[in-house]
């Protein structure tokens, strides 16, 4: 009995040095991992990286993790234009088989999939913002955009004949997984204002290219919602370093 004692002791401690020693590994994984994200993707903060899974050790002998979460505050975007950006807000993407090469220089995971949100200021960069000339000498711009309930757009639209701003819903979807794009449901009255349809749309649609996303991400699906429009992600063979 006495001996059976001091081998379960035995165990119990090697157990314990193996957990500390696996989460020390693990701790440290994710600290070179968060490191290369930020200097490859050009951050201004380090991300949050989460390995999970246990034990760490024995996916590392294997070459694959099982699943990485990484988080960032905030990406700036490429808009497809010269030098343009977009900010993108806390982008979250959880990262399935991630496989590394031996000297840990490179790492892709073989699907990735999360959220993010892109703010109603940030969208209205897109939004024709500046002053559109319409037939009969009118000018009109999109001056706010927000939440119009039940995943809608609410966009409302300056007129210069007009005294108050005019509101129309909008419809938010994706396009070649690079493009948010708002279409309004119906045509804005414009009072006694008669413009043919085109060139209200030339005003209420718009489209925001989301462009150079980490790791090669692209956007599956959006929705308005109570600060900006909501964000799904989605990718395949995604780069997390190298």
């Amino acid at each position: 009995m006495r001996a059976l004692r001091i081998l379960l002791i035995i165990t119990v401690i090697l157990g314990g040095l193996f957990v500390a020693a696996d989460r020390l590994a693990v701790h440290f994984a994710e600290g070179e991992v968060a490191d290369r994200l930020k200097t490859q993707e050009g951050l201004a903060t380090t991300p949050s990286v989460d390995i999970k899974g246990f034990p760490f050790l024995t996916q590392v002998a294997g070459g694959e993790l099982d699943n990485v979460e990484v988080g960032m505050d905030s990406y700036d975007a490429d808009t497809g234009t010269s030098g343009g950006s977009i900010r993108i807000d806390d982008l979250k993407a959880d990262m399935k088989g991630v496989a590394f090469s031996g000297d840990y220089s490179s790492a892709t995971a073989n699907t990735a999939a999360g959220t993010a949100t892109v703010t109603y200021d940030q969208l209205l960069k897109a939004a024709k913002s500046e002053e559109t000339q319409l037939p009969l000498g009118i000018t009109a711009k999109v001056v706010g955009l927000s939440d119009g309930g039940n995943g809608k757009i609410k966009v409302d639209i300056e007129v210069s004949a007009l005294k108050e701003p005019v509101t129309v819903l909008g419809t938010v979807s994706v396009v070649d997984g690079d493009t948010v794009r708002v279409r309004a449901d119906s045509i804005p009255s414009f009072g006694t204002i008669t413009l043919a349809d085109s060139d209200v749309r030339s005003i209420t649609d718009f489209d925001q290219k989301i462009e150079g996303l980490p790791g090669g991400i692209k956007l599956d699906k959006v929705e308005a919602g109570a600060d900006g429009v909501d964000i799904t992600v989605r990718g395949s063979n995604v780069k997390l370093a190298g």
